[in-house]
């Protein structure tokens, strides 16, 4: 096993106000109020919730 940093890719990132739906890689899934909704250099879209957004992103602007 190495270690390895994820290479840093800038995304686009929106931050739900109310629950929704959303179409991912792995079906439907649920993103909550206040979850972020990450939408990947494919076009990709998941749910991320909001800790685990502090501890892997960072905003850089609109």
């Amino acid at each position: 096993m190495v270690k390895v940093r994820k290479i840093p890719v800038v995304v686009d990132a929106e931050r739900t106000k109310s629950d929704r739906y959303i179409e991912t890689l792995e079906g439907t899934m649920k993103a909550s109020a206040g979850d972020w909704i990450i939408t990947g250099v494919d076009g990709e879209k998941y749910p991320v919730k909001p800790d685990i957004f502090k501890k892997t992103y960072e905003i850089i602007g609109d």
